[in-house]
């Protein structure tokens, strides 16, 4: 009989995370799951990716709470008392209140659901995929029949708005929780130590075979550039580091290279961005491409990849860029050490700008060294499939 399983995200977005989750159900055989995506809204670059095979369903009341979820109180109340409802508006800011004093977000994501009714349908396990984000823990705990459960951690939770509290009451309701680095679990036993043996790295899985594929198709790069192309993949926010990019290209520019470094993704911080291009003159040589969903043709193609990223949980592009034998240059953030062997296949480096510059620069001017790297790379089977074998573990339990 095939297993039940519910992956609860928040939409399908382009981002590593999400494709992650969709590498992961491609790999799961059809014949023993029955596997169902929750989404909170229905949204995102990869919705069209979900294979046939995936349920999907959306939580249809969230449009009616997401507003008081997401907008600061005061706002939520004076909406209220401005349109006449003062009870509401009061009630709303006496539930804030309490669970501020008592630092339970419980008693707020409970207000919050009090209207909405338990998912009809029972499943073998329930995974709150997009974490840490409270507000899906709390749903999966509270509204999800389930046999097991499990906590899925993508980020580094001392760089983001973490909540030790939420997490000492809630995460014990979960069978397992998988973190997708060893040292995002380390720095997640070290904020919540009673989580020490509940935990278990899961590494973010990558399909060879697809990427592989998909690498043929598509257009990639159409311009008639003759020099090294260097690219990043990743939204464009401040967490990405492109903006230490822009700075270490202009000193990059300046020493003489014949370079343009390519960036795929979108962003809130894209005028930032834009401007900060404009202010170092490097229009035409910094170059935002947007969103793809196929970044695969712009790995084969470009020369260099470089992850400037002042934080991650564990970066797919790696694994992708990797898998393509790429030469790869990365700061030293969570992850790279479990994928990159310094001085071997890539270069890590220090998270901020002269480190960037530096290793950039040693790469530029070695093509020994990249041709190394690329030809190590090749060596490697980059692909983790056996981590499918954990959640077996788990559902096979059932």
């Amino acid at each position: 009989m095939k297993k039940k399983i519910l992956f609860m995200v928040i939409n399908m977005n382009i981002g590593g995370t999400e494709k992650a989750l969709l590498n992961m159900v491609a790999e799961m055989p059809e014949d023993e799951y029955d596997i169902t995506i929750l989404m909170l809204e229905k949204y995102g670059g990869f919705l069209d990716s979900i294979p046939s095979k995936v349920h999907v369903e959306y939580l249809q009341e969230y449009s009616k709470i997401k507003e008081k979820l997401n907008k600061p109180p005061k706002k939520v109340a004076m909406s209220f008392i401005k349109k006449g409802k003062l009870i509401k508006g009061f009630e709303f800011s006496f539930i804030v209140l309490l669970s501020k004093l008592t630092k339970n977000k419980c008693i707020f994501f409970k207000y919050l659901l009090r209207d909405i009714p338990e998912f009809e349908n029972e499943y073998d396990v329930a995974i709150a995929y997009a974490g840490p984000m409270d507000f899906i823990s709390y749903f999966i705990s509270a509204k999800i029949e389930a046999t097991k459960r499990i906590q899925w951690i993508h980020f580094d939770t001392t760089k983001i708005g973490f909540s030790v509290d939420f997490a000492k009451r809630i995460y014990k309701q979960f069978d397992k929780l998988f973190v997708v680095s060893e040292e995002a679990n380390n720095k997640l036993i070290e904020f919540v130590p009673k989580l020490k043996g509940k935990t278990e790295v899961f590494l973010n899985m990558i399909s060879p075979k697809l990427i592989y594929s998909q690498s043929k198709e598509g257009k990639g790069f159409d311009d008639e550039f003759n020099g090294l192309r260097i690219l990043t993949v990743g939204r464009l926010k401040a967490e990405k580091g492109q903006d230490m990019a822009i700075r270490a290209l202009s000193r990059i520019i300046k020493d003489g290279y014949q370079v343009k470094w390519y960036c795929l993704g979108e962003g809130s911080s894209r005028s930032e961005f834009e401007q900060l291009i404009k202010e170092y003159n490097l229009q035409g040589k910094f170059v935002l491409l947007g969103t793809d969903i196929n970044p695969y043709p712009y790995i084969a193609q470009c020369d260099l990849y470089v992850q400037p990223s002042r934080y991650e949980g564990y970066c797919i592009t790696l694994s992708e860029a990797r898998c393509l034998g790429k030469p790869i240059v990365t700061t030293n953030v969570n992850g790279a050490i479990e994928q990159i062997q310094n001085g071997r296949t890539g270069l890590i480096v220090d998270i901020d700008e002269n480190a960037i510059f530096y290793g950039l620069k040693k790469m530029l001017d070695d093509k020994y060294l990249r041709q190394k790297f690329s030809e190590n790379l090749s060596k490697e089977y980059v692909g983790t499939k056996s981590e499918l074998d954990k959640l077996y573990q788990i559902t096979n339990l059932v």
